[in-house]
């Protein structure tokens, strides 16, 4: 196995990971093949993805039908962020909006003690930092990735230093030059990998940390993304959009390398959405090649009738068919890097799919509060689950009468009928 920087071996004994990439390359912007080791773990082999989880746990999933039917190595527990002080970032939680500390983020880190922390980036969301913010984010990430690499030095009854992934802001490279010198400097032996919220980001990356690992944050959300992306040198990714089409009932049907059909005339769907009535009475598993556990027990019949059901089931077992074909299609993309054949397979992936994944049907389960920032006089996401016994009454009574050409959709919404599925 041979290893494009030596001195990677060399870090093991004082660093909390190894990472090795297996596959040399005479160029930066080259998809890489490499393994990531972390003490006390099962290594990782990248290109990769960690799933993304809510409240620390991955969406629909149980600890043991995650453990005993699925391949997830990693989970992301994600604190969003938005506008920040010089000494904390606002987040999300399911309590409401809320300031974090940098101080805090130490403390939760040292009791804590996870694998990997990624270190508190000034970065916004949503549009594009002006002149004046621009000047503070290299400078407040500085300080918090400075306080964050000295509040994890105090090792507690032998546990292992967590691994900590500096950010590289979504800036120019000049515009954020101090903070990149203090990677390269004095932070060098406290940075384990990089944290990246656009892939652009990869030409900021100075020479000599370009051999850390490089997890991406992203938004990833379609297959042809993370191709993209990992033909840029991206190790390993969130993705986001596993859950979300899990919660929209669409089942993933993508594979990498892409199925060789002479006689497409037309390119195929990226996943099938499960709410058709099409499906009702089909025995078919969800991907006639699939050997996860969804696809060798059940049919297609059968989740279609628990999605309309509304049982959690239902969910449970597309999320863990997602997951599988998402496993499978990195599986595919190592293979191929390996071989030598990956752009040649990236360039039939896009021949073969469409480029976005099928848009949302159903009703998909009850939005939970963190899923989502709600905005001011925003509906209700959840439909009430009961209404009054002369609800129905009223609602006639305030209507306006139909005009003659309304259709069944005009009419249920009045409550003058109700339309059959």
């Amino acid at each position: 196995m041979a290893a494009l920087h030596n001195h990677s071996s060399l870090r093991q004994s004082s660093h909390p990971l190894l990472f090795v990439l297996q596959k040399s390359s005479t160029r930066e912007d080259e998809p890489r093949f490499g393994r990531l080791s972390f003490q006390n773990r099962v290594p990782m082999d990248t290109p990769h993805y960690v799933a993304v989880s809510s409240r620390g746990v991955v969406p629909h999933l149980s600890q043991d039908m995650m453990r005993e039917n699925t391949n997830i190595r990693a989970m992301y527990t994600a604190l969003e962020d938005s506008s920040s002080t010089h000494s904390a970032i606002p987040i999300v939680t399911s309590l409401g909006f809320g300031m974090l500390e940098y101080t805090n983020y130490v403390e939760a880190i040292q009791k804590l003690r996870p694998d990997v922390v990624l270190g508190m980036g000034d970065v916004l969301f949503g549009h594009k930092p002006g002149v004046k913010r621009i000047d503070k984010m290299g400078d407040r990430t500085l300080v918090w990735v400075k306080e964050l690499a000295d509040g994890m030095k105090d090792e507690e009854n032998g546990t292992p230093r967590p691994a900590l992934f500096a950010p590289i802001l979504p800036i120019e490279a000049e515009q954020q030059s101090y903070y990149l010198d203090a990677l390269q400097g004095e932070l060098v032996d406290s940075v384990d990998g990089l944290v990246l919220y656009d892939t652009a980001s990869i030409d900021a990356i100075p020479k000599t940390l370009r051999h850390l690992p490089r997890l991406s944050l992203g938004e990833m959300n379609s297959p042809h993304k993370l191709l993209d992306a990992i033909a840029l040198g991206i190790d390993i990714f969130t993705i986001s959009f596993i859950t979300e089409t899990t919660d929209a009932g669409i089942a993933l049907g993508f594979s990498f390398p892409a199925i060789k059909d002479t006689d497409l005339d037309t390119p195929l769907p990226l996943g099938v959405d499960m709410w058709s009535p099409t499906h009702a009475t089909s025995l078919s598993p969800l991907r006639s090649d699939c050997l996860c556990y969804t696809c060798t027990n059940h049919h297609q019949a059968f989740l279609q009738h628990l999605l309309n059901a509304k049982e959690m089931l239902g969910w449970v077992l597309l999320q863990l068919h997602n997951h599988h074909i998402v496993d499978n299609f990195f599986a595919g993309v190592r293979q191929c890097i390996q071989n030598g054949s990956f752009e040649d397979e990236r360039t039939s992936f896009e021949k073969t799919y469409t480029a976005e994944l099928p848009e949302k049907t159903g009703q998909g389960p009850r939005v939970r509060g963190y899923q989502y920032k709600s905005e001011k006089s925003e509906q209700r996401k959840n439909p009430p689950a009961y209404r009054s016994l002369d609800d129905r009454k009223e609602k006639l009574a305030e209507a306006a009468l139909p005009s003659p050409s309304a259709d069944a959709n005009d009419l249920e919404q009045q409550g003058f009928a109700e339309k059959a599925e």
